[in-house]
């Protein structure tokens, strides 16, 4: 089914930010608590490695028939080339200061008597932009919505572990930023939508080994990220996005 991902995904939003808002006394005083959501997202991420390992191995395997030993070479040229691009624009250090102007915008800055800054105060705006942020600016709902949409919506195992990953993150900061969280459920909705249809509309027009290529580096992408995740790397994921589009030039130039 088509944007069933993305719908689960803006579901698991507002369920998780509705929990977190309940329950914000519990997870933020009692110290029993605290750890259980770091475990969880290791958990999480052990699982998004596994979902970046099939995806390549998938992938490819699936490119072999048409390129043969050519399959593996392409992805590794791209995400060599693509990270090289990502790393020359910094496309983290882009999305981290484009984060910040935009929570410093919507987010009404308040001084003591003193004059010093108020920063712990919750407000619908710190909740919805940070959120926002964290479930839309990234790799997995990128590379998800693009699987999603090549696939038709047969594919929807990236988005349904990002929908976990994204459920236990709306728990915390919704105990942590209150009711603003469960609004950025509709960013997802329409950021991972408008990505979905456009590779929906795109992917008539590509050859299948071009999008079993894409999704093969885009799996790559996953697998760093679930690295990051369970703490073994600090990837800088956002930078090797570039690779996932390299498959449309390199593919037609090799075939």
């Amino acid at each position: 089914m088509i944007f069933l991902g993305t719908i689960v995904n803006a579901l698991a939003v507002c369920i998780g930010s509705i929990i977190g808002v309940s329950s914000s006394r519990l997870l933020t005083k009692s110290k029993k608590f605290a750890e259980i959501p770091n475990v969880l997202m290791k958990a999480v991420g052990i699982c998004v490695i596994y979902i970046g390992i099939s995806g390549m191995l998938s992938g490819n395997s699936s490119v072999e028939s048409s390129l043969g030993s050519y399959s593996l070479l392409i992805m590794i040229g791209c995400i060599a080339v693509g990270t090289l691009i990502g790393e020359i624009i910094d496309i983290d250090r882009d999305l981290e200061c484009l984060g910040k102007a935009l929570e410093n915008k919507l987010t009404k800055k308040k001084f003591d008597e003193n004059g010093n800054e108020i920063v712990s105060e919750k407000t619908i705006a710190k909740g919805f932009v940070s959120a926002t942020l964290l479930f839309c600016v990234g790799a997995m709902a990128i590379t998800g919505a693009i699987e999603s949409g090549l696939s038709r919506g047969d594919m929807q195992s990236t988005l349904f572990a990002k929908s976990t990953l994204d459920f236990i993150s709306s728990v915390v900061f919704g105990a942590t930023l209150g009711i603003g969280t469960i609004f950025s459920a509709a960013s997802v909705l329409i950021y991972q939508g408008a990505i979905e249809l456009i590779a929906i509309f795109v992917g008539d027009f590509l050859p299948s080994v071009v999008v079993s290529e894409m999704s093969a580096t885009g799996s790559a992408l996953i697998f760093a990220l679930g690295l990051n995740m369970v703490g073994a790397t600090k990837i800088k994921v956002a930078n090797m996005l570039p690779a996932i589009f390299l498959p449309l030039i390199m593919c037609f130039f090799i075939h």
